[in-house]
This record gives structure tokens, C-alpha cells and sequence, in this order.
């Protein structure tokens, strides 16, 4: 019996909706396989690269810090609250213990506004009209990166969060310049993209993420991948409690002169003024591509 022609036009809606009928780059499921990584790795390298060049990004400085470091009167706003409901139940051992870790976060709730300033006073100097040099860059996230971003944000100048998709979900913090709020799947291309453009790195207190930023950037200087760059451990008491490079020396785990690799600071007008002070002394500030 002879198909009705309505029977062709079934079979060709079946065949434009089957996968394999999708344009290749149009294909999810497709470009999701494992096949397909070189692919993705390429152009998570490639598009954030077109977006930086498009906005004029020469330069950059990198700021890393803890997520979980609020500012002052959201973090005093913590300690009550918790305060509060311990009185209800004085005897929860829970509560104690997020009493004591919230307080924890309110004594180092200054750095929230020193990494505002410190975004402020370098966005404030050097963003100009036709390109931008020594652009704030973060990891996207809340903490010390929203502060730094915010600092950028508060004169009105560009700042560049880099996302990351992981588990828990990460919301870009609201400073970032909508045109230069980038997300990545990779961490090493993100970690790549850190680098690229960057003059100094300041690590603010924070934990695993910012510890691997950190030692990511000591080795790449260490071994002449890049050339000498500022990096600023800001809040020495912090940093010389975590990490006891001078035991490092003592081993023989490294030299002498790479604890000279990188410096202290407290405030953000200093870590600023050595940034500076670094360029101002070197003829050719220029960093060897990754």
C-alpha cells in the first residue's frame, strides 16, 4: 500500500529532529564528550582571549582571598545573630563552635576593606580612556575578590571577575564589569588566563584555593616560566603563622633567595606603592608568555 504524503513529511520532521541531523557546534550532547576536549580546552583559551583583547585589557593585577571574609558590619552582624541564639540554648556545642569561627571572621574582616582599597587606589591610577592597564582581576566569587572588584567598581573603572563552574554553585560577585564577568570549566585554563596579562599577584587570607593560586604563581617565578613579578602576601601575622618558609629553607626543600620572591604588606596603600616601586626600577616590566 502506498505511503499518504503526509506519511514523508512524519519521516523527514523524525529525521531533522534525530541528534545526528544537528549542526556539529550546535550539538551539546556532542561537544560534551570526551572526544571533544581538545576542542573545549581550545576554546575556553580562546574566547575569555578575543573578550580581554576587545576591551583593551593590556595589563592586570590578580587578587586572591578568601570567600568566606565578610565585610565589617556584615561580619559583626554574624557574631550577634549567633550570639543571640546561644543565649536561647547556652548549652549547644554546635553554636559554640560557629560563635567562635564567625568571631574568627570578624577579626579579619578589615582585609575586606583593605582589598577594597586596594582595588580603588590601582583602578583609580591606571585605567585610561583607550586602554587599560593594571586591571583588577579575581576569581568572580564573594570575600576578598567581591572587595577588590567592588574597589574597581566604587571610580567607576573595569575589573574582571573569572568564574568558575564547580558543585556548589558560585555567584559572580555584582562588581564585576558585566562585559568582563568570564566562567570557566577548566581550572587550568582559568588559572592560565590568571597569568597571561598579570604584573603582581596579592593573596589575601584564605584557604585551599588561595593557597594553590599562591604556589602556582611562587613556582612559575621560581623556575624562570615567567619573569620576576610583585607578589604580595597581604596580612603578614596570618601568612607567617600558615607558612613557615624559613623551615623550608632550614630543609633544604628551597633556597634562601626564593623566600625573596615575594613580600609582606598590611595596607593597601603599601602593597600598591611596591607595585609601583617594582616597575619604576625595571626597565622591562614584560612577562615571558605561558
Amino acid at each position: 500500500m502506498p505511503r499518504k504524503n503526509n506519511d514523508t513529511e512524519l519521516m523527514v520532521k523524525r529525521l531533522k529532529e534525530s541528534p545526528a541531523y544537528k549542526i556539529a557546534y550546535h550539538d551539546d550532547d556532542f561537544i560534551d564528550t570526551d572526544n571533544l576536549r581538545p576542542v573545549r580546552l581550545q576554546l575556553e583559551l580562546l574566547k575569555p582571549e578575543l573578550i580581554l583583547r576587545k576591551q583593551k585589557i593590556v595589563s592586570t593585577i590578580v587578587v586572591f582571598g578568601g570567600t568566606r571574609i565578610l565585610e565589617p558590619r556584615k561580619a559583626e552582624a554574624r557574631v550577634r545573630k549567633i550570639e543571640a541564639k546561644l543565649k536561647r540554648k547556652p548549652g549547644d556545642g554546635a553554636l559554640k563552635k560557629q560563635l567562635r569561627i564567625a568571631k574568627a571572621i570578624r577579626a579579619k574582616s578589615n582585609f575586606y576593606d583593605e582589598a577594597r582599597e586596594f582595588g580603588r587606589l590601582v583602578s583609580e591610577e591606571c585605567q585610561m580612556l583607550n586602554e587599560h592597564q593594571f586591571v583588577i582581576v579575581t576569581g568572580g566569587g564573594p570575600g576578598i575578590m567581591e572587595a577588590a572588584n567592588r574597589g574597581a567598581y566604587d571610580v567607576g573603572a573595569k575589573s574582571i571577575g573569572m568564574n568558575i563552574a564547580i558543585p556548589m554553585e558560585q555567584e559572580p560577585n555584582p562588581y564585576i564589569s558585566p562585559e568582563l564577568c568570564l566562567q570557566f570549566h577548566y581550572f587550568a585554563l582559568r588559572k592560565m588566563h590568571f597569568f597571561l596579562r598579570a604584573k603582581a599577584l596579592v593573596a589575601f587570607p584564605g584557604g585551599y584555593g588561595t593557597m594553590d593560586e599562591l604556589f602556582e604563581a611562587l613556582t612559575l617565578v621560581q623556575t624562570g616560566v615567567v619573569k620576576r613579578l610583585p607578589i604580595i602576601l597581604f596580612g603578614e601575622k596570618y601568612w607567617r603563622k600558615l607558612i613557615d618558609f624559613e623551615y623550608l629553607v632550614k630543609e633544604g626543600t628551597i633556597d634562601e633567595e626564593d623566600i625573596n620572591l615575594f613580600i609582606y604588606a598590611d595596607k593597601a596603600i603599601d602593597a600598591w606603592n611596591y607595585i609601583k616601586y617594582f616597575y619604576e626600577s625595571r626597565s622591562n616590566s614584560r612577562t615571558r608568555p605561558l
